[in-house]
């Protein structure tokens, strides 16, 4: 019976946390003469009433309080996810319903070896296990470099870039929402703001307060898990370790606390995995920034990068990853060096954990196809292995929203931004290019090999409107089928008047814009070292961001522009206004591997910098 009381209040509890009215279970019995003589059921029924509604006041007077954090804007109240068991009333706080020290749940472990398996593999080393368990998603101490996440293992590179592309997006381009103290929903996961509008972002992203950086950080987060849950779904995985500590009323853990806890704390194995992880899954997009707030120095220590990842993963569903993929039998973590793969970028990039980074998917005939990105996405990526024809970067990495890439090279990631949104925006000549380019790529059918056939040719000239002389069409059609780079030669010989790019003046399409390179990596910095006493103090340590002047000169050919433009500018004298000026007179180009990168976005591509060259290794 005793326990049956305690199953009733907890109910009635519940049902006040609802605001739903307790519902009698039955009916008063009445005397003959109609009035009421409670029973002793039915007085231990009352008081349980009473309890109930004491607890409710209680509650509703608790909710007035409001939990902040310094250095992050609050949130609104965070409800825990319902529990098949009743938690005790004086675990109920601000308004939910929480336990002690169980937070979340367990992985099983069919889900913990799944899990396991498909991140490191079956015969991971102890040194990529290592690289992945002691990266924490921190700020840059260094002022310079301080609104950039740093990196002091190699492996995690992947998930702190992609992370690092979101929180440029939000410093730069909606640093003034940042300051709000209490951001719509709307604002925090789908910014309003459309990029198609000609946008100057803040100059000052490098030298914001740490509130804004934790706020840009946050949101960052948020935003990446619902996109890999299609937008409905975040999962978040924490470790049990702390959970007691991070529990939304005393989040006070500070970097000591938590070293100390995650002393000897190594994972190992899938059992390992299980041991320690706990996980929470929110279809509610506020109540998930307040639990990344107040989960956020889990994050920040060593485990940080394994559990975000972990996180994505998680959201996207194990199921669903692997569907993803072309070979799903690969770890995601590469081997020998323990470096992400590019389904790990693709994952936080688009929310699909696919390995190519063509546009759409790629038909192999007979039921067979690989898959590609999906559609557009927020922020892009750029690769060193495109300059090397090793793939093709479609146009939805390569066009994202916000002019903001990931750097891919062979061993690392890196990130490139702009401020001002129209590096994006074609000119005559890069719209005629990209025109000429989508019809030619629609009749491509070797896979981006850049080939077509004689039919698709002449397809190819009537959707582009290309007039070239019979001679040249008979030319290029000699060997049975057109391959792209002599058909662009062809259109640049051709004048502007028959559909073709060639351009008397020499000025048609040029483009000067700044970019920035941030490598996240701290290395030494020889520029920054030191004296003290006369002797000289260890170089810093430190990552590295590049302001680099960008010029895209309009012909095939960085040369044959210059000479163009210095004939023109000759016979013209000094009718050039300054912006042309700057173009035809540029620095002596620099060149650097991050060079190559910029060029599969913009072809022809000179750079200029100062100081030490950009690193994207």
């Amino acid at each position: 019976m005793e326990d049956q009381e305690e199953d009733d209040l907890q109910m009635a509890l519940r049902m006040s946390i609802q605001h739903s009215p307790p519902v009698p279970k039955r009916s008063r019995r009445r005397d003959a003469d109609g009035s009421s003589a409670p029973s002793p059921e039915e007085s231990r029924r009352m008081q349980r009433e009473l309890m109930a509604a004491a607890a409710e006041k209680r509650m509703l007077a608790s909710r007035s309080i409001t939990v902040t954090t310094p250095s992050v804007s609050t949130p609104a109240p965070y409800h825990a996810e319902a529990s098949s068991t009743p938690a005790p009333k004086d675990n109920i706080i601000k308004g939910f319903v929480k336990t002690k020290k169980e937070v979340g749940r367990e992985l099983s472990t069919d889900e913990a070896y799944r899990l396991f398996l498909m991140v490191f593999g079956d015969d991971v080393s102890e040194g990529i296990l290592t690289q992945w368990t002691n990266q924490g998603i921190r700020f840059s101490l260094d002022q310079e470099t301080s609104m950039g996440l740093v990196q002091h293992e190699g492996g995690p590179c992947g998930v702190l870039a992609a992370l690092q592309a979101f929180i440029l997006k939000y410093l730069i381009f909606f640093l003034d929402e940042l300051n709000n103290a209490a951001p719509e929903v709307t604002q925090f996961f789908g910014p309003r703001r459309s990029s198609r509008n000609q946008i100057q972002g803040s100059d000052e992203f490098f030298n914001v307060s740490e509130g804004f950086k934790l706020r840009a950080l946050i949101r960052s987060m948020g935003e990446i898990l619902f996109s890999c849950g299609s937008g409905n779904t975040a999962v978040i995985a924490t470790l049990n370790v702390l959970n007691h500590d991070i529990d939304g009323e005393n989040n006070n853990m500070d970097d000591d606390t938590i070293a100390k806890a995650l002393e000897g704390l190594s994972i190992k194995s899938a059992s390992d995995l299980q041991k320690i992880l706990r996980v929470e899954t929110f279809n509610v997009q506020a109540i998930v920034y307040q639990r990344l707030q107040e989960t956020l120095p889990i994050f920040q220590s060593r485990m940080g990068a394994m559990l975000f990842l972990i996180s994505a993963l998680l959201s996207r569903g194990l199921d669903a990853v692997q569907s993803d993929r072309d070979d799903p039998s690969l770890p995601l973590v590469t081997a020998p060096f323990g470096h992400a793969s590019q389904e790990i970028v693709n994952l936080l990039l688009c929310g699909e954990a696919v390995a190519n980074v063509f546009d759409g998917r790629m038909d192999l005939g007979g039921g067979m196809f690989l898959k590609g990105i999906p559609s557009n996405v927020e922020v892009g990526f750029l690769t060193l292995l495109e300059s090397l024809n090793f793939c093709k970067v479609g146009q939805h990495l390569k066009c994202p929203k916000w002019p903001i890439w990931v750097i891919g090279s062979e061993s690392h990631y890196t990130v490139l931004f702009a401020l001002d949104t129209t590096v994006q925006e074609e000119n005559e000549f890069e719209e005629r290019e990209s025109q000429i380019r989508r019809a030619f790529d629609a009749q491509d059918q070797s896979g981006g090999g850049g080939f077509i056939s004689v039919e698709g040719f002449n397809q190819v000239l009537r959707d582009a409107n290309i007039r070239l002389p019979p001679e040249r069409v008979d030319s290029l059609c000699s060997s049975g089928f057109i391959v792209w780079s002599e058909f662009w030669q062809a259109t640049l010989d051709l004048d502007r008047s028959f559909g073709g790019l060639k351009d008397s003046t020499g000025l048609m399409g040029k483009k000067v814009f700044d970019l920035y390179h941030f490598n996240g990596m701290a290395k030494s910095d020889l520029n920054g070292q030191a004296t003290l006493g006369g002797n000289s103090c260890p170089p810093v340590q430190r990552p590295r961001l590049t302001k680099l002047r960008v010029a895209v000169p309009p012909r095939w050919t960085p040369e044959e522009f210059l000479a163009d433009t210095a004939s023109t500018l000759s016979s013209t004298g000094a009718g050039q206004d300054a912006k042309d000026a700057e173009v035809a007179k540029p620095e002596p180009p620099q060149h650097a591997p991050v060079v190559d990168c910029i060029r599969t976005r913009w072809p022809r591509a000179v750079c200029n910098w100062v100081g030490n060259p950009p690193s994207i290794v």
